[in-house]
């Protein structure tokens, strides 16, 4: 009788999440454009208006190691080539791990950071870091070169 019981509340369950399973796919692609959004947008910024992206990198962004020029030049690159790649899902753990990489950046090198924002940025960090644990899923150019090279 106990079996009974388990099995008939056990059973709705796992159905229910078999069909969950279906929407994973479009979660990782609504991840993986919503991230790459804000990350392209930031870099855009960042080209129409030079000047201030270097004065911003010289003297608010404290980017430990290397030339503000540098940095800045790095920085603006990553947030326009490495948001390309998550979209189409092509070499998206790359990807995914070069925008942690500028995201951790961003928040270490900022003097001060409000709340909100440290908010949004530890909100991408765990969005990239589900494209880097489990690839870009179903919907990539990743899947289609896996399935078509494994033929």
């Amino acid at each position: 009788m106990m079996t009974t019981i388990t099995q008939r509340l056990i059973q709705p369950y796992s159905q229910v999440s078999q069909l969950l399973n279906y929407l994973q796919p479009l979660a990782l692609l609504g991840a993986r454009f919503y991230v790459a959004w804000v990350f392209f947008a930031s870099g855009l910024t960042k080209l129409r208006d030079w000047d201030s992206t270097l004065f911003l990198f010289e003297e608010e962004y404290s980017v430990p190691f290397i030339p503000f020029e540098l940095a800045a030049y790095l920085g603006t690159a990553g947030e326009l080539i490495l948001p390309v790649l998550l979209v189409l899902g092509l070499a998206s753990r790359f990807g995914a791990l070069g925008l942690t990489v500028v995201n951790i950046v961003a928040v270490v090198s900022l003097t001060e950071i409000a709340p909100a924002a440290l908010y949004s940025h530890v909100i991408w960090g765990l969005l990239l870091l589900q494209v880097v644990l489990f690839g870009a899923g179903k919907l990539s150019l990743d899947n289609l070169l896996k399935t078509k090279l494994s033929k």
